[in-house]
């Protein structure tokens, strides 16, 4: 039986929403940020050395990395559904947005995070200086980041619904988070009807709503 360590509000409810989409049983073991630093709990050290989420058991493996662990469903138990064929494009963007999220679009989004949140974190007396601080690194290296990523990946779904073409793959699943965190903190908005629409469709789909009765409440779905 397969269990996902599962840490609130966090990249481990696109492993619960692919393991939906297989129709593959599962468990689930929650965990919860601790709500001072907004961290895992110590205890997931336990269940692999770094203590983050999300880590799967199966069987005798222990798996980490969203990426690695979508990969490995979608090749262990996807029977060709949510990977395109070995030797065509589609293999090819599956390929690059599977690690394009968290690659290149994941660390600008978490800096953003980091930022925005750093003048609540200092001393009364420091957060003028904090938010100065906050406010030109996103001046100068977030948004123009952001600026560059969001009109690429609305022009990278062309005519397709999904990133690696006309079929849900575990990219898309991949994809979700950093586009979720986008339109909550990041300024993905109706200017870019294409990745709307693919969250539209994201949230419709049967078993990403079933997921979301499997983890708990998702701050990051608007």
């Amino acid at each position: 039986m397969i269990t996902v360590h599962h840490l609130n509000n966090s990249r481990s409810q696109r492993i619960l929403w692919m393991l939906e989409e297989l129709g593959v049983p599962y468990d689930v073991k929650r965990y919860a940020r601790d709500p001072a630093t907004m961290l895992a709990p110590p205890v997931l050290k336990t269940v692999h050395p770094l203590g983050k989420s999300p880590v799967v058991t199966d069987g005798d493996k222990v798996l980490a990395e969203s990426g690695a662990i979508i990969e490995y469903l979608a090749d262990t138990y996807g029977a060709g559904k949510f990977a395109p064929a070995h030797g065509t494009p589609e293999r090819l963007r599956y390929s690059y947005f599977l690690h394009y999220a968290e690659g290149s679009l994941m660390p600008i989004l978490l800096l953003k995070l980091v930022f925005a949140r750093m003048p609540q974190r200092l001393p009364f007396f420091m957060k003028p200086v904090g938010r100065a601080i906050a406010n030109a690194a996103d001046r100068t290296m977030i948004a123009p980041n952001l600026a560059t990523h969001l009109p690429y990946l609305e022009q990278a779904l062309g005519e397709n619904e999904w990133f690696a073409g006309n079929q849900l793959t575990g990219a898309d699943i991949q994809m979700s988070f950093p586009l979720e965190a986008a339109a909550t903190r990041a300024g993905l908005d109706g200017r870019y009807p294409k990745l709307m629409g693919f969250l539209d469709r994201v949230h419709a789909r049967p078993a990403y709503k079933k997921a979301i009765e499997r983890g708990g409440a998702y701050a990051l779905l608007k």
